[in-house]
């Protein structure tokens, strides 16, 4: 059975954060999607605008974080009529469990989708033990 679900659009939510970032612009959460393959997961994430080289991915104590910076000269001396996209950088944090193998985690950025394929941990293939 097909999802049948209607288009609609999606307001872009600022990152709310407890510490305070030394960059003076607004951060969004981008839009992301994750899905799960037999070896991987992949996730799938918006960020329109953003050059290969102003994305920053780590992972640190178990969180692999997205950092996407806009460079906002492009913008400087726009008065916009009209606008629906707001214009900042991106960032978003997701917590690891420990099926996802940190030495196979690899990005592509393509069209400003941002894909990040997570490998997960090679599990020992069962086996049956003969007797001698």
């Amino acid at each position: 059975m097909t999802d049948a679900r209607s288009l609609e659009v999606q307001e872009k939510k600022e990152l709310v954060s407890k510490g305070e970032k030394t960059v003076p612009a607004r951060y969004y959460v981008p839009t992301t999607d994750i899905y799960e393959t037999a070896d991987a997961l992949k996730v799938v994430m918006e960020v329109p605008g953003v050059a290969r080289d102003a994305i920053d991915i780590k992972v640190e104590d178990d969180t692999l974080r997205v950092e996407a910076r806009i460079d906002t000269a492009k913008y400087d001396g726009m008065e916009p009529l009209y606008t629906e996209y707001n214009v900042g950088h991106f960032a978003r944090s997701f917590s690891l469990s420990h099926h996802i193998d940190r030495q196979r985690i690899a990005a592509a950025l393509e069209d400003g989708v941002l894909t990040l394929t997570l490998g997960k941990v090679q599990q020992a293939e069962p086996r049956r033990i003969e007797i001698q």
